[in-house]
Protein backbone atom coordinates (compact mmCIF):
# COMPACT_ATOMS: atom_id res chain seq x y z
CA UNK A 1 0.00 0.00 0.00
CA UNK A 2 2.91 2.30 0.77
CA UNK A 3 4.26 1.77 -2.75
CA UNK A 4 0.88 2.67 -4.26
CA UNK A 5 0.83 5.92 -2.25
CA UNK A 6 4.30 6.79 -3.54
CA UNK A 7 3.32 6.18 -7.16
CA UNK A 8 0.15 8.26 -6.78
CA UNK A 9 2.05 11.11 -5.12
CA UNK A 10 4.69 11.15 -7.85
CA UNK A 11 2.06 10.96 -10.62
CA UNK A 12 0.03 13.73 -9.03
CA UNK A 13 3.08 15.96 -8.62
CA UNK A 14 4.14 15.44 -12.24
CA UNK A 15 0.58 16.14 -13.41
CA UNK A 16 0.53 19.35 -11.40
CA UNK A 17 3.87 20.36 -12.94
CA UNK A 18 2.53 19.74 -16.46
CA UNK A 19 -0.61 21.70 -15.71
CA UNK A 20 1.41 24.61 -14.36
CA UNK A 21 3.55 24.70 -17.51
CA UNK A 22 0.41 24.63 -19.65
CA UNK A 23 -1.22 27.46 -17.68
CA UNK A 24 1.84 29.68 -18.15
CA UNK A 25 2.01 28.94 -21.88
CA UNK A 26 -1.70 29.43 -22.59
CA UNK A 27 -1.89 32.54 -20.40
CA UNK A 28 0.98 34.22 -22.24
CA UNK A 29 -0.21 33.21 -25.71
CA UNK A 30 -3.72 34.47 -25.00
CA UNK A 31 -2.48 37.73 -23.49
CA UNK A 32 0.30 38.46 -25.98
CA UNK A 33 -0.15 35.92 -28.80
CA UNK A 34 -0.30 38.43 -31.65
CA UNK A 35 2.49 40.52 -30.11
CA UNK A 36 4.76 37.48 -29.80
CA UNK A 37 4.16 36.59 -33.43
CA UNK A 38 5.02 40.11 -34.54
CA UNK A 39 8.16 39.93 -32.40
CA UNK A 40 9.29 36.85 -34.30
CA UNK A 41 8.82 38.72 -37.56
CA UNK A 42 10.90 41.65 -36.31
CA UNK A 43 13.71 39.36 -35.13
CA UNK A 44 13.93 37.47 -38.41
CA UNK A 45 16.37 39.83 -40.13
CA UNK A 46 19.45 37.63 -39.68
CA UNK A 47 20.55 34.53 -37.80
CA UNK A 48 21.84 36.37 -34.70
CA UNK A 49 18.70 38.46 -34.14
CA UNK A 50 16.60 35.36 -34.87
CA UNK A 51 18.58 33.40 -32.27
CA UNK A 52 18.12 36.19 -29.69
CA UNK A 53 14.39 36.35 -30.48
CA UNK A 54 14.08 32.60 -29.92
CA UNK A 55 15.78 32.88 -26.53
CA UNK A 56 13.45 35.65 -25.39
CA UNK A 57 10.28 34.10 -26.79
CA UNK A 58 10.79 30.70 -25.23
CA UNK A 59 11.98 32.24 -21.98
CA UNK A 60 8.46 33.69 -21.79
CA UNK A 61 6.48 30.75 -23.16
CA UNK A 62 8.51 28.20 -21.15
CA UNK A 63 8.02 25.68 -23.93
CA UNK A 64 10.31 25.05 -26.87
CA UNK A 65 7.57 22.74 -28.17
CA UNK A 66 5.15 25.67 -28.39
CA UNK A 67 7.80 27.75 -30.17
CA UNK A 68 8.53 24.90 -32.61
CA UNK A 69 4.84 24.57 -33.49
CA UNK A 70 4.57 28.33 -33.92
CA UNK A 71 7.61 28.43 -36.23
CA UNK A 72 6.30 25.44 -38.20
CA UNK A 73 3.08 27.36 -38.79
CA UNK A 74 5.02 30.42 -39.97
CA UNK A 75 7.20 28.32 -42.30
CA UNK A 76 4.17 26.48 -43.66
CA UNK A 77 2.56 29.79 -44.64
CA UNK A 78 5.79 31.17 -46.12
CA UNK A 79 6.07 33.90 -43.46
CA UNK A 80 9.61 32.95 -42.43
CA UNK A 81 12.46 31.30 -44.32
CA UNK A 82 13.63 27.88 -43.19
CA UNK A 83 17.24 28.91 -42.21
CA UNK A 84 15.92 31.81 -40.10
CA UNK A 85 13.34 29.52 -38.48
CA UNK A 86 16.14 27.12 -37.55
CA UNK A 87 18.08 29.98 -35.95
CA UNK A 88 15.02 30.97 -33.92
CA UNK A 89 14.62 27.35 -32.86
CA UNK A 90 18.22 27.13 -31.66
CA UNK A 91 17.58 30.21 -29.54
CA UNK A 92 14.32 28.69 -28.30
CA UNK A 93 16.18 25.64 -27.01
CA UNK A 94 18.48 27.90 -25.01
CA UNK A 95 15.52 29.96 -23.80
CA UNK A 96 13.72 26.97 -22.34
CA UNK A 97 16.77 26.26 -20.13
CA UNK A 98 16.40 29.65 -18.42
CA UNK A 99 13.25 28.57 -16.63
CA UNK A 100 14.83 25.32 -15.45
CA UNK A 101 17.78 27.36 -14.11
CA UNK A 102 15.45 29.57 -12.09
CA UNK A 103 13.34 26.70 -10.78
CA UNK A 104 16.39 24.70 -9.71
CA UNK A 105 16.87 27.09 -6.78
CA UNK A 106 14.88 26.84 -3.54
CA UNK A 107 11.97 29.16 -4.22
CA UNK A 108 9.34 27.39 -2.14
CA UNK A 109 8.34 30.64 -0.44
CA UNK A 110 7.39 32.09 -3.84
CA UNK A 111 4.78 29.46 -4.65
CA UNK A 112 1.95 30.60 -2.32
CA UNK A 113 2.68 34.25 -3.18
CA UNK A 114 2.38 33.62 -6.95
CA UNK A 115 -0.82 31.58 -6.54
CA UNK A 116 -2.39 34.24 -4.32
CA UNK A 117 -1.47 37.08 -6.69
CA UNK A 118 -2.72 35.07 -9.67
CA UNK A 119 -6.07 34.20 -8.09
CA UNK A 120 -6.65 37.80 -7.01
CA UNK A 121 -5.80 39.08 -10.51
CA UNK A 122 -8.01 36.45 -12.16
CA UNK A 123 -11.07 37.04 -9.95
CA UNK A 124 -10.87 40.80 -9.54
CA UNK A 125 -10.94 41.75 -13.22
CA UNK A 126 -13.42 41.27 -16.03
CA UNK A 127 -10.98 42.19 -18.81
CA UNK A 128 -9.09 39.45 -20.61
CA UNK A 129 -5.44 40.48 -20.22
CA UNK A 130 -5.35 40.73 -16.38
CA UNK A 131 -7.13 37.37 -16.19
CA UNK A 132 -4.61 35.78 -18.55
CA UNK A 133 -1.69 37.24 -16.58
CA UNK A 134 -3.33 35.90 -13.42
CA UNK A 135 -3.35 32.51 -15.10
CA UNK A 136 0.40 32.88 -15.73
CA UNK A 137 1.06 33.67 -12.05
CA UNK A 138 -1.04 30.71 -10.92
CA UNK A 139 0.83 28.45 -13.32
CA UNK A 140 4.23 29.56 -11.99
CA UNK A 141 3.03 29.00 -8.44
CA UNK A 142 1.78 25.53 -9.28
CA UNK A 143 5.10 24.65 -10.93
CA UNK A 144 7.02 25.65 -7.79
CA UNK A 145 4.54 23.81 -5.58
CA UNK A 146 4.76 20.67 -7.72
CA UNK A 147 8.56 20.59 -7.41
CA UNK A 148 8.25 20.75 -3.62
CA UNK A 149 5.67 17.96 -3.63
CA UNK A 150 7.75 15.92 -6.06
CA UNK A 151 10.78 16.07 -3.76
CA UNK A 152 8.67 14.81 -0.87
CA UNK A 153 6.98 12.13 -3.03
CA UNK A 154 10.28 10.66 -4.24
CA UNK A 155 11.86 10.35 -0.79
CA UNK A 156 10.46 6.81 -0.22
CA UNK A 157 12.03 5.73 -3.52
CA UNK A 158 15.49 6.19 -2.05
CA UNK A 159 14.88 3.20 0.22
CA UNK A 160 12.70 1.15 -2.14
CA UNK A 161 14.55 -2.13 -2.92
CA UNK A 162 12.78 -2.73 -6.25
CA UNK A 163 13.37 0.82 -7.51
CA UNK A 164 17.01 0.75 -6.40
CA UNK A 165 17.47 -2.59 -8.16
CA UNK A 166 15.93 -1.16 -11.35
CA UNK A 167 18.25 1.82 -11.33
CA UNK A 168 21.24 -0.34 -10.44
CA UNK A 169 20.73 -2.28 -13.62
CA UNK A 170 20.62 0.99 -15.58
CA UNK A 171 23.53 2.84 -14.01
CA UNK A 172 25.85 2.22 -16.95
CA UNK A 173 23.17 1.83 -19.64
CA UNK A 174 23.18 5.45 -20.74
CA UNK A 175 21.75 4.71 -24.18
CA UNK A 176 18.74 2.96 -22.65
CA UNK A 177 18.31 5.85 -20.19
CA UNK A 178 18.39 8.37 -23.04
CA UNK A 179 15.78 6.36 -24.96
CA UNK A 180 13.53 6.19 -21.87
CA UNK A 181 13.96 9.92 -21.34
CA UNK A 182 13.06 10.55 -24.99
CA UNK A 183 9.89 8.46 -24.81
CA UNK A 184 8.81 9.97 -21.48
CA UNK A 185 9.32 13.51 -22.76
CA UNK A 186 7.46 12.78 -25.99
CA UNK A 187 4.59 11.40 -23.91
CA UNK A 188 4.28 14.47 -21.65
CA UNK A 189 5.17 16.98 -24.43
CA UNK A 190 7.36 19.03 -22.09
CA UNK A 191 11.16 18.83 -21.93
CA UNK A 192 11.08 21.39 -19.09
CA UNK A 193 8.90 19.14 -16.95
CA UNK A 194 11.13 16.13 -17.66
CA UNK A 195 14.33 18.02 -16.80
CA UNK A 196 12.81 19.26 -13.55
CA UNK A 197 11.75 15.68 -12.73
CA UNK A 198 15.29 14.43 -13.38
CA UNK A 199 16.60 17.29 -11.27
CA UNK A 200 14.36 16.14 -8.43
CA UNK A 201 15.56 12.54 -8.76
CA UNK A 202 19.20 13.67 -8.82
CA UNK A 203 18.84 15.91 -5.76
CA UNK A 204 17.25 13.01 -3.85
CA UNK A 205 20.13 10.71 -4.78
CA UNK A 206 17.84 8.32 -6.65
CA UNK A 207 19.92 8.50 -9.84
CA UNK A 208 23.65 8.98 -10.32
CA UNK A 209 24.90 12.14 -11.99
CA UNK A 210 25.92 10.46 -15.31
CA UNK A 211 22.55 8.69 -15.45
CA UNK A 212 20.78 12.01 -14.80
CA UNK A 213 22.70 13.53 -17.70
CA UNK A 214 21.63 10.65 -19.97
CA UNK A 215 18.02 11.28 -19.01
CA UNK A 216 18.50 14.99 -19.76
CA UNK A 217 19.78 14.06 -23.24
CA UNK A 218 16.59 12.05 -23.70
CA UNK A 219 14.54 15.02 -22.52
CA UNK A 220 16.18 17.24 -25.14
CA UNK A 221 15.63 14.73 -27.95
CA UNK A 222 12.05 14.01 -26.81
CA UNK A 223 11.32 17.73 -26.66
CA UNK A 224 12.23 17.92 -30.35
CA UNK A 225 10.42 14.69 -31.25
CA UNK A 226 7.04 15.89 -29.92
CA UNK A 227 6.56 18.86 -32.30
CA UNK A 228 7.85 16.81 -35.25
CA UNK A 229 5.25 14.12 -34.59
CA UNK A 230 2.56 16.77 -34.10
CA UNK A 231 3.37 18.22 -37.53
CA UNK A 232 3.53 14.86 -39.34
CA UNK A 233 0.22 15.45 -41.12
CA UNK A 234 0.74 19.12 -41.99
CA UNK A 235 2.34 20.89 -44.94
CA UNK A 236 5.82 19.84 -46.07
CA UNK A 237 7.28 23.28 -45.28
CA UNK A 238 5.85 23.14 -41.76
CA UNK A 239 7.42 19.74 -41.07
CA UNK A 240 10.96 20.81 -41.98
CA UNK A 241 11.46 23.14 -38.98
CA UNK A 242 10.84 20.50 -36.26
CA UNK A 243 12.76 17.95 -38.36
CA UNK A 244 15.88 20.16 -38.39
CA UNK A 245 15.53 20.72 -34.66
CA UNK A 246 15.20 16.97 -34.07
CA UNK A 247 18.30 16.21 -36.18
CA UNK A 248 20.42 18.80 -34.37
CA UNK A 249 19.33 17.57 -30.90
CA UNK A 250 19.91 13.96 -31.87
CA UNK A 251 23.42 14.61 -33.19
CA UNK A 252 24.46 16.62 -30.12
CA UNK A 253 22.98 13.94 -27.86
CA UNK A 254 24.94 11.18 -29.59
CA UNK A 255 28.09 13.27 -29.33
CA UNK A 256 27.67 13.71 -25.55
CA UNK A 257 26.75 10.10 -24.69
CA UNK A 258 30.31 8.66 -24.58
CA UNK A 259 31.54 11.49 -22.31
CA UNK A 260 28.83 11.65 -19.63
CA UNK A 261 31.13 10.65 -16.75
CA UNK A 262 33.87 13.28 -17.41
CA UNK A 263 31.21 15.91 -18.24
CA UNK A 264 29.41 15.25 -14.96
CA UNK A 265 32.71 15.52 -13.07
CA UNK A 266 33.54 18.79 -14.83
CA UNK A 267 30.13 20.31 -14.09
CA UNK A 268 30.40 19.08 -10.51
CA UNK A 269 33.53 21.18 -10.04
CA UNK A 270 31.50 24.28 -10.92
CA UNK A 271 28.51 23.46 -8.71
CA UNK A 272 28.63 20.20 -6.78
CA UNK A 273 24.87 19.96 -6.04
CA UNK A 274 23.45 17.07 -8.09
CA UNK A 275 20.36 19.05 -9.11
CA UNK A 276 22.51 21.91 -10.38
CA UNK A 277 24.70 19.52 -12.38
CA UNK A 278 21.63 18.18 -14.22
CA UNK A 279 20.24 21.66 -14.93
CA UNK A 280 23.61 23.08 -15.99
CA UNK A 281 24.07 20.19 -18.42
CA UNK A 282 20.65 20.99 -19.87
CA UNK A 283 21.86 24.54 -20.56
CA UNK A 284 25.25 23.31 -21.84
CA UNK A 285 23.50 20.94 -24.26
CA UNK A 286 21.52 23.77 -25.87
CA UNK A 287 24.50 26.15 -25.95
CA UNK A 288 26.68 23.58 -27.71
CA UNK A 289 23.91 22.89 -30.23
CA UNK A 290 23.63 26.63 -30.91
CA UNK A 291 27.40 27.07 -31.37
CA UNK A 292 27.63 24.09 -33.72
CA UNK A 293 24.52 24.60 -35.84
CA UNK A 294 23.99 28.36 -35.93
CA UNK A 295 26.63 28.73 -38.71
CA UNK A 296 25.12 25.70 -40.45
CA UNK A 297 21.50 26.76 -40.78
CA UNK A 298 21.70 26.94 -44.60
CA UNK A 299 23.21 23.43 -45.05
CA UNK A 300 20.74 22.07 -42.47
CA UNK A 301 17.85 23.66 -44.38
CA UNK A 302 19.10 22.06 -47.61
CA UNK A 303 19.36 18.68 -45.88
CA UNK A 304 15.77 18.93 -44.62
CA UNK A 305 14.57 19.87 -48.11
CA UNK A 306 16.24 16.70 -49.42
CA UNK A 307 14.82 14.52 -46.65
CA UNK A 308 11.33 16.03 -46.97
CA UNK A 309 11.03 17.08 -50.62
CA UNK A 310 8.17 19.27 -51.79
CA UNK A 311 5.23 17.54 -53.39
CA UNK A 312 3.77 18.66 -56.71
CA UNK A 313 1.23 21.39 -56.11
CA UNK A 314 -2.37 20.19 -56.22
CA UNK A 315 -5.28 22.57 -56.12
CA UNK A 316 -7.69 20.80 -53.76
CA UNK A 317 -10.69 23.12 -53.27
CA UNK A 318 -11.74 21.15 -50.19
CA UNK A 319 -8.43 21.75 -48.41
CA UNK A 320 -8.62 24.54 -45.79
CA UNK A 321 -6.15 27.39 -46.28
CA UNK A 322 -6.48 29.50 -43.16
CA UNK A 323 -7.18 27.13 -40.23
CA UNK A 324 -3.94 27.50 -38.29
CA UNK A 325 -3.80 24.82 -35.53
CA UNK A 326 -1.00 26.67 -33.74
CA UNK A 327 -3.20 29.59 -32.66
CA UNK A 328 -5.94 27.49 -31.03
CA UNK A 329 -4.78 28.69 -27.60
CA UNK A 330 -5.55 32.26 -28.69
CA UNK A 331 -9.34 32.23 -29.31
CA UNK A 332 -9.51 35.70 -30.88
CA UNK A 333 -6.89 34.82 -33.48
CA UNK A 334 -8.28 31.33 -34.05
CA UNK A 335 -11.77 32.75 -34.66
CA UNK A 336 -10.25 35.17 -37.17
CA UNK A 337 -8.74 32.17 -38.99
CA UNK A 338 -12.13 30.46 -38.98
CA UNK A 339 -13.77 33.61 -40.32
CA UNK A 340 -11.28 33.82 -43.22
CA UNK A 341 -11.92 30.17 -44.06
CA UNK A 342 -15.68 30.78 -43.92
CA UNK A 343 -15.28 33.56 -46.47
CA UNK A 344 -13.34 31.10 -48.63
CA UNK A 345 -16.24 28.67 -48.24
CA UNK A 346 -18.70 31.44 -49.13
CA UNK A 347 -16.80 32.26 -52.33
CA UNK A 348 -16.96 28.61 -53.41
CA UNK A 349 -20.71 28.45 -52.70
CA UNK A 350 -21.19 31.67 -54.69
CA UNK A 351 -19.31 30.09 -57.61
CA UNK A 352 -21.64 27.08 -57.44
CA UNK A 353 -24.71 29.29 -57.42
CA UNK A 354 -23.33 31.39 -60.28
CA UNK A 355 -22.82 28.28 -62.45
CA UNK A 356 -26.32 26.99 -61.72
CA UNK A 357 -28.14 29.27 -64.13
CA UNK A 358 -25.61 28.50 -66.88
CA UNK A 359 -26.45 24.81 -66.49
CA UNK A 360 -30.19 25.50 -66.87
CA UNK A 361 -29.75 27.91 -69.75
CA UNK A 362 -27.33 25.79 -71.80
CA UNK A 363 -28.40 22.27 -70.72
CA UNK A 364 -24.78 21.77 -69.63
CA UNK A 365 -24.37 18.18 -68.41
CA UNK A 366 -20.66 18.76 -67.77
CA UNK A 367 -21.58 21.72 -65.58
CA UNK A 368 -23.81 19.44 -63.49
CA UNK A 369 -20.84 17.17 -62.74
CA UNK A 370 -18.64 20.18 -61.97
CA UNK A 371 -21.17 21.41 -59.40
CA UNK A 372 -21.41 17.94 -57.86
CA UNK A 373 -17.63 17.87 -57.36
CA UNK A 374 -17.73 21.41 -55.97
CA UNK A 375 -20.34 20.37 -53.38
CA UNK A 376 -18.11 17.49 -52.24
CA UNK A 377 -15.27 19.98 -51.70
CA UNK A 378 -17.61 22.31 -49.82
CA UNK A 379 -18.69 19.46 -47.54
CA UNK A 380 -15.05 18.69 -46.68
CA UNK A 381 -14.26 22.34 -46.08
CA UNK A 382 -17.33 22.72 -43.86
CA UNK A 383 -16.29 19.71 -41.78
CA UNK A 384 -12.79 21.17 -41.35
CA UNK A 385 -14.19 24.53 -40.16
CA UNK A 386 -16.64 22.86 -37.82
CA UNK A 387 -13.99 20.65 -36.19
CA UNK A 388 -11.65 23.65 -35.89
CA UNK A 389 -14.36 25.67 -34.14
CA UNK A 390 -15.02 22.80 -31.75
CA UNK A 391 -11.34 22.87 -30.79
CA UNK A 392 -11.53 26.64 -30.28
CA UNK A 393 -14.60 26.25 -28.05
CA UNK A 394 -12.59 24.16 -25.57
CA UNK A 395 -10.92 27.40 -24.43
CA UNK A 396 -12.51 29.81 -21.98
CA UNK A 397 -14.27 32.13 -24.44
CA UNK A 398 -15.33 35.62 -23.49
CA UNK A 399 -18.81 36.93 -24.22
CA UNK A 400 -17.84 38.53 -27.54
CA UNK A 401 -15.79 35.47 -28.56
CA UNK A 402 -18.70 33.16 -27.75
CA UNK A 403 -21.05 35.29 -29.85
CA UNK A 404 -18.63 35.30 -32.78
CA UNK A 405 -18.14 31.54 -32.45
CA UNK A 406 -21.89 30.96 -32.77
CA UNK A 407 -22.16 33.36 -35.72
CA UNK A 408 -19.37 31.63 -37.64
CA UNK A 409 -20.69 28.14 -36.94
CA UNK A 410 -24.24 29.13 -37.91
CA UNK A 411 -23.18 30.85 -41.13
CA UNK A 412 -20.94 27.97 -42.24
CA UNK A 413 -23.83 25.57 -41.62
CA UNK A 414 -26.14 27.71 -43.74
CA UNK A 415 -23.55 27.88 -46.52
CA UNK A 416 -23.24 24.10 -46.47
CA UNK A 417 -27.05 23.80 -46.70
CA UNK A 418 -27.01 26.10 -49.74
CA UNK A 419 -24.48 23.82 -51.41
CA UNK A 420 -26.74 20.84 -50.71
CA UNK A 421 -29.77 22.61 -52.19
CA UNK A 422 -27.82 23.41 -55.34
CA UNK A 423 -26.40 19.90 -55.71
CA UNK A 424 -29.24 17.69 -54.47
CA UNK A 425 -32.24 19.69 -55.67
CA UNK A 426 -31.41 22.22 -58.38
CA UNK A 427 -29.06 19.87 -60.24
CA UNK A 428 -31.70 17.13 -60.09
CA UNK A 429 -34.11 19.55 -61.76
CA UNK A 430 -31.42 20.43 -64.31
CA UNK A 431 -30.87 16.74 -65.10
CA UNK A 432 -34.61 16.30 -65.62
CA UNK A 433 -34.70 19.27 -67.99
CA UNK A 434 -31.64 18.00 -69.93
CA UNK A 435 -32.93 14.42 -70.14
CA UNK A 436 -36.31 15.47 -71.52
CA UNK A 437 -34.83 18.22 -73.70
CA UNK A 438 -37.17 20.81 -72.25
CA UNK A 439 -36.73 24.53 -72.89
CA UNK A 440 -38.02 27.46 -70.86
CA UNK A 441 -40.04 30.11 -72.61
CA UNK A 442 -38.03 33.28 -73.27
CA UNK A 443 -40.09 35.15 -70.66
CA UNK A 444 -39.77 32.33 -68.12
CA UNK A 445 -36.01 32.10 -68.59
CA UNK A 446 -35.66 35.87 -68.19
CA UNK A 447 -37.63 35.72 -64.92
CA UNK A 448 -35.50 32.86 -63.58
CA UNK A 449 -32.30 34.69 -64.47
CA UNK A 450 -33.49 37.87 -62.77
CA UNK A 451 -34.58 35.97 -59.66
CA UNK A 452 -31.29 34.03 -59.61
CA UNK A 453 -29.25 37.25 -60.00
CA UNK A 454 -31.12 38.78 -57.06
CA UNK A 455 -30.36 35.81 -54.80
CA UNK A 456 -26.71 35.80 -55.91
CA UNK A 457 -26.43 39.51 -55.06
CA UNK A 458 -27.90 38.78 -51.64
CA UNK A 459 -25.31 36.07 -51.07
CA UNK A 460 -22.53 38.56 -51.81
CA UNK A 461 -24.21 41.04 -49.46
CA UNK A 462 -24.41 38.35 -46.77
CA UNK A 463 -20.66 37.75 -47.01
CA UNK A 464 -20.11 41.48 -46.51
CA UNK A 465 -22.47 41.51 -43.54
CA UNK A 466 -20.64 38.55 -42.02
CA UNK A 467 -17.29 40.31 -42.45
CA UNK A 468 -18.21 43.80 -41.29
CA UNK A 469 -21.18 43.12 -38.94
CA UNK A 470 -22.50 46.45 -40.19
CA UNK A 471 -26.04 47.21 -38.96
CA UNK A 472 -27.09 49.13 -42.08
CA UNK A 473 -26.03 46.26 -44.33
CA UNK A 474 -27.76 43.76 -42.02
CA UNK A 475 -31.03 45.72 -42.16
CA UNK A 476 -30.76 45.91 -45.95
CA UNK A 477 -30.22 42.15 -46.19
CA UNK A 478 -33.29 41.38 -44.06
CA UNK A 479 -35.35 43.82 -46.12
CA UNK A 480 -34.33 41.86 -49.22
CA UNK A 481 -36.10 38.81 -47.80
CA UNK A 482 -39.43 40.60 -48.19
CA UNK A 483 -38.49 41.78 -51.67
CA UNK A 484 -37.59 38.23 -52.71
CA UNK A 485 -40.92 36.96 -51.38
CA UNK A 486 -42.74 39.57 -53.45
CA UNK A 487 -40.62 38.71 -56.51
CA UNK A 488 -41.55 35.04 -56.04
CA UNK A 489 -45.25 35.85 -56.00
CA UNK A 490 -44.93 38.01 -59.11
CA UNK A 491 -42.96 35.31 -60.96
CA UNK A 492 -45.62 32.73 -60.05
CA UNK A 493 -48.43 35.02 -61.33
CA UNK A 494 -46.59 35.58 -64.61
CA UNK A 495 -45.99 31.85 -65.01
CA UNK A 496 -49.66 30.99 -64.39
CA UNK A 497 -50.65 33.64 -66.91
CA UNK A 498 -48.51 31.90 -69.55
CA UNK A 499 -50.12 28.58 -68.63
CA UNK A 500 -53.57 30.07 -69.20
CA UNK A 501 -52.34 31.23 -72.61
CA UNK A 502 -51.44 27.61 -73.42
CA UNK A 503 -47.73 28.27 -74.02
CA UNK A 504 -46.18 24.82 -74.77
CA UNK A 505 -42.78 25.60 -73.21
CA UNK A 506 -44.42 26.84 -70.01
CA UNK A 507 -46.64 23.76 -69.78
CA UNK A 508 -43.65 21.38 -70.26
CA UNK A 509 -41.41 23.10 -67.72
CA UNK A 510 -44.05 24.23 -65.23
CA UNK A 511 -43.01 22.00 -62.32
CA UNK A 512 -39.30 22.60 -62.98
CA UNK A 513 -39.85 26.36 -63.24
CA UNK A 514 -41.74 26.59 -59.94
CA UNK A 515 -39.32 24.26 -58.12
CA UNK A 516 -36.33 26.35 -59.23
CA UNK A 517 -38.03 29.47 -57.85
CA UNK A 518 -38.79 27.61 -54.62
CA UNK A 519 -35.19 26.41 -54.21
CA UNK A 520 -33.76 29.84 -54.92
CA UNK A 521 -36.07 31.28 -52.28
CA UNK A 522 -34.87 28.63 -49.81
CA UNK A 523 -31.29 29.62 -50.59
CA UNK A 524 -32.16 33.25 -49.96
CA UNK A 525 -33.58 32.28 -46.57
CA UNK A 526 -30.27 30.68 -45.58
CA UNK A 527 -28.43 33.72 -46.93
CA UNK A 528 -30.35 36.30 -44.90
CA UNK A 529 -30.01 34.34 -41.64
CA UNK A 530 -26.53 35.84 -41.12
CA UNK A 531 -28.10 39.24 -40.38
CA UNK A 532 -30.35 38.15 -37.51
CA UNK A 533 -27.71 37.61 -34.76
CA UNK A 534 -26.23 41.02 -35.58
CA UNK A 535 -29.58 42.78 -35.42
CA UNK A 536 -30.57 40.86 -32.29
CA UNK A 537 -27.38 41.87 -30.50
CA UNK A 538 -28.13 45.50 -31.39
CA UNK A 539 -31.71 45.16 -30.10
CA UNK A 540 -33.22 45.84 -33.52
CA UNK A 541 -35.36 42.70 -33.86
CA UNK A 542 -38.98 42.51 -32.79
CA UNK A 543 -39.91 39.51 -30.66
CA UNK A 544 -42.61 38.39 -33.11
CA UNK A 545 -43.89 39.18 -36.58
CA UNK A 546 -47.53 38.71 -35.44
CA UNK A 547 -49.57 41.86 -35.14
CA UNK A 548 -50.94 42.87 -31.77
CA UNK A 549 -54.35 41.23 -31.15
CA UNK A 550 -55.55 44.50 -29.58
CA UNK A 551 -55.20 46.13 -32.99
CA UNK A 552 -58.80 46.97 -34.13
CA UNK A 553 -58.06 45.70 -37.65
CA UNK A 554 -56.97 42.31 -36.29
CA UNK A 555 -60.02 42.09 -34.02
CA UNK A 556 -62.33 42.92 -36.90
CA UNK A 557 -60.69 40.34 -39.17
CA UNK A 558 -60.94 37.58 -36.55
CA UNK A 559 -64.42 38.50 -35.39
CA UNK A 560 -63.22 39.07 -31.84
CA UNK A 561 -65.56 41.04 -29.57
CA UNK A 562 -62.81 41.97 -27.15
Amino acid sequence: MHGVDTILNVAGSVALLLWGVRMVRTGLTRAFGATLRRAIGLCSRNRLTAFAGGVGLTGLLQSSTATALLLASFAGRGLISLPIALAVMLGANVGTTLTSQVLSFDLGWLSPLMIAVGVISFLSSDSDRPRHLGRVAIGLGLMLLSLHLLTQATEPLQTSPSFIALLAGMQDEYVIAAILGTLATWFVHSSLSMVLLVMSFASSGIVSQPLALALVIGANIGGALAPYMDQSATDIEARRVPLANLISRLLIGLAFLPFLVPVSHGLGLLEPAAARVAVNFHTLFSLVAAVVFLPLTDPMANLCRRLVPSKPLTDDPGQPRHLDPNVLDTPTEALACAMRETLNLGDKVADMLRQTMTVFEQNDQKGVRTIEHADNAIDRLYEAIKLYLIQVSRNDLGEEESRRYVEILTFTTNLEHIGDIIDKSLMELANKKIKNRYAFSPEGLAELKAFHARVLENLQLALNVFTTRDLALARRLVAEKTSVREAEAKAADNHFARLRQGRPESIETSSIHMDVIRDLKRINGHVTSVAYPILEAAGELAETRLRDTNDPLVRAATGSQG
